[in-house]
């Protein structure tokens, strides 16, 4: 082809002077290296710049909300376990608080403050989870060493309790499975503290490395404005400036006491809204919620002995009528809407699962970025698959 040819045939996708370019369709997943699990991106790209970009969603879905309505209100905590795995126990302590809520019953301070210990922990252990592998997809396999190290100081505590290292399953309607184990708020302790000393060594590895430093400053900034816009939560919120955390703003369980003056509770935020923001975020909550482990562990031995559960009727079924709650899970906001004709199964429960608006974010944030950066922003979002999909 000639110079006049050449310049003729620039346009509209047209990239450096004198070359021509053609946009070109990629489908990044749903089983790809670059994606948390069954997620379809399907990006338009004029050379390395992506110029749009759509998430593909429902390759993991499996009616759980459909399924609520076959299952009694014992059941339903199996499935509502299940979303997001990384935040088992949140999950089945929503659905277990709106059932309660519905049928007015006042939960022991035993169990609810034992509930508020085991949901800081299972906190910590997803937060973990991204802080291993987010450094995973920009290339370093060593911090997913030291993060499942600590990861397994707390599951050793979680399995004891429950019995389970993922889907717990310990909550019931009404309090917990069974009484605290003998010496176990002091093994608790331990690994709290040991997680504590330990995580020094976990961030020196991300924070103020080079490579990350490179690959996340300034990269995939989501303004406040599209936080709002599409119901962004959670650490991804919280790191471009929203001051916004269910736990001090609508306090449940014992969290009202936890983050009132003078607890231990904060809100971590950062302004930068790029991915070493939230990757910050995510690194300073893991404290935050090692603290309230830790005042959890001391106002329960303060309590002492006592019940631990409330004593429910055979057939459990819950008056006519509906209600919304939703608690602060460690990816955002986990909203449960029941809707109950007065039977032993939920007429309706619909999920509003924080990794679902986190996701859907990407349209706007990846066009103008480029393919190598894409990676990054998409690990940084920290979500499940199967909390989009549910």
């Amino acid at each position: 082809m000639s110079t006049r040819d050449l310049d003729v045939s620039l346009g509209a996708g047209s990239g450096v002077s004198g070359l021509s370019t053609t946009e070109m369709v990629l489908n990044i997943g749903p089983q790809h290296p670059a994606t948390h699990g069954v997620l379809r991106l399907r990006i338009t790209v004029d050379g390395e710049q992506i110029v749009r970009a759509e998430p593909v969603i429902g390759y993991m879905h499996r009616g759980a909300e459909k399924l609520f309505e076959a299952r009694d209100y014992r059941q339903i905590l199996v499935l509502s376990n299940r979303h997001d795995w990384l935040s088992a126990f949140s999950n089945e302590v929503g659905a277990a608080l709106v059932v309660e809520q519905m049928l007015g019953m006042e939960v022991p301070e035993r169990a609810t403050w034992t509930r508020t210990l085991l949901s800081e922990l299972n906190r910590v252990l997803n937060h973990l989870m991204f802080l291993g592998s987010y450094p995973l997809e920009l290339g370093a396999i060593t911090p997913m060493f030291y993060s499942f190290r600590e990861r397994e100081e707390l599951q050793a505590v979680m399995e004891e309790f429950s019995g389970g290292r993922m889907h717990y399953m310990c909550t019931r309607v009404g309090g917990l499975l069974h009484d605290l184990p003998d010496g176990w708020l002091d093994r608790v302790d331990a690994a709290v503290e040991k997680v504590r000393s330990r995580m020094p060594e976990l961030e020196s590895l991300l924070l103020g490395n080079e490579i990350v430093e490179a690959r996340t400053r300034g990269v995939g900034v989501l303004d406040v404005e599209r936080v709002l816009a599409h119901g962004v939560t959670g650490p991804i919120a919280r790191a471009s400036g929203l001051d916004l955390d269910l736990r001090r703003d609508e306090p449940y369980l014992a969290y009202g006491e936890l983050f009132a003056e003078g607890g231990p509770g904060r809100v971590v935020t950062r302004e930068a809204g790029d991915c070493h923001a939230r990757l910050e975020v995510l690194a300073e909550q893991v404290h935050v919620s090692l603290d309230l482990a830790r005042s959890c562990t001391e106002r329960l031995r303060e309590i002492g002995p006592g019940p631990y559960d409330t004593k429910l009727p055979k057939v459990l079924k819950v008056p006519e009528g509906d209600a919304y709650l939703h608690t602060e899970n460690p990816l955002g906001h986990n909203g449960y809407f029941l809707v109950s004709r007065g039977d032993k199964a939920p007429h309706r429960l619909k999920l509003r699962s924080a990794s679902f608006n986190n996701v859907q974010v990407l349209r706007e944030m990846l066009p103008g970025t480029v393919v190598a950066d894409m990676v990054a922003i998409l690990g940084s979002m920290f979500f499940v698959v199967g909390d989009i999909d549910r």
